[in-house]
């Protein structure tokens, strides 16, 4: 059962088949940040079931009531709801973050915006109608209800009004959103940075769908980096990636001052009669700056791209290590070779065959 079980959890990191391109034996062209490709890896941490343990309760006076009721209303007064609501999200499984972060929405309708800005989502697939490419929708490519798609640079469904460079109308608010398109300069870099990495995603995913989406700033521009892969669909087994890369260019002469923050999501479930079924999600972030020296716009395709390619390698390879390599420890307690009798008889031998070297 234990052989079986580790089997199925590295079947399961397998699935996706994340890391496994190779630049020089696929003879494809290569993005220009390309690298040496090294095998990925994919894992994450076990969301623990809700504490079902009740708190034991004690008669006690009225005066004691309310002086507790005094301190509870106290202490919920200093409480902030926005990082009360990210406290609750980190604790609740990633898989199903969108239908949670809705039923927190609808409780707090004030947290709306700062929360949808600030909680990554799994990614979502919709087909641009120009182009009939695919594209992966998130909060900065929204508004409302409508989605910027990178391929033709048009809302899906169309927007009433007409968007400006970074924000509403010409002269409008910077960064993504409310029909913002980005600037002639920045949009020729936002073209080229998609075909770059969908030749990224061919390499190191396989499959999946990747989308870039860049703004303008004050003093330089910035810009998210996609990626999804699911397995594909079995019988069994499910398995989906998405990766979220938001980055910051702020440019300083010949050179610029690059701010990442990456995102894995990862969610993968197993089903069968032997085992039974088990489900790994879960999320993981971390952040780097660098400052890159810069010649030329296409100079920020190739320094993003190199960025995003590094923390992508570490990521994964730490989620194989620590949590595929930790969900293999809490398997092999679980589950046992042999049968509990078998176990016992062993147990039993080596206690006769020590007790009779002693005599």
């Amino acid at each position: 059962m234990l052989l079986e079980a580790d089997t199925q959890v590295n079947n399961l990191h397998q699935s996706l088949k994340l890391g496994r391109g190779n630049v020089t034996a696929l003879g494809r062209r290569t993005p220009p940040f390309a690298s040496n490709l090294e095998p990925g890896a994919s894992a994450i941490r076990f969301q623990p079931p809700p504490s079902t343990t009740r708190p034991k309760l004690s008669l006690f006076s009225f005066d004691a009531a309310q002086q507790v009721h005094d301190s509870l209303s106290f202490t919920m007064a200093d409480v902030d709801p926005f990082d009360s609501a990210l406290d609750l999200l980190r604790r609740l499984n990633p898989k199903h973050t969108s239908e949670h972060l809705n039923s927190i929405i609808s409780l707090a309708p004030d947290l709306t915006e700062d929360l949808l800005s600030s909680v990554d989502q799994p990614l979502a697939v919709k087909r641009c109608k120009q182009t009939g490419r695919d594209y992966l929708l998130c909060d900065y490519n929204r508004d409302g209800d409508s989605y910027r798609s990178p391929w033709s640079n048009q809302f899906d469904p169309p927007l009433d009004g007409e968007g400006g460079v970074g924000g509403v109308g010409a002269g409008g608010s910077e960064g993504a959103g409310e029909g913002a398109i980005p600037s002639e300069r920045v949009r020729k870099m936002e073209v080229g940075a998609n075909e770059a990495f969908d030749l990224y995603r061919d390499l190191y995913y396989e499959g999946g769908v990747s989308s870039v989406y860049f703004w303008n700033l004050d003093d330089g521009f910035a810009g998210v980096v996609l990626l999804k892969k699911s397995a594909t669909p079995g019988q069994s087994t499910e398995g989906v990636w998405d990766s979220i890369h938001v980055f910051e260019a702020i440019e300083r002469g010949r050179s610029t001052h690059y701010k990442l923050t990456s995102t894995v999501i990862l969610s993968l479930s197993t089903a069968g009669s032997t085992l039974g079924e088990l489900d790994l999600s879960g999320n993981m972030t971390r952040q780097v700056e660098q400052d890159l020296p810069v010649d030329n716009d296409e100079s920020h395709i190739a320094n993003v791209g190199k960025l995003v390619e590094d923390m992508e390698l570490k990521m994964r390879n730490l989620l194989q290590e620590v949590y595929f390599g930790k969900a293999r420890d809490v398997v092999g307690d679980l589950r046992s070779v042999g049968s509990l009798s078998e176990g016992a008889r062993d147990r039993d031998a080596q206690r006769e065959i020590i007790g009779s070297m002693r005599r």
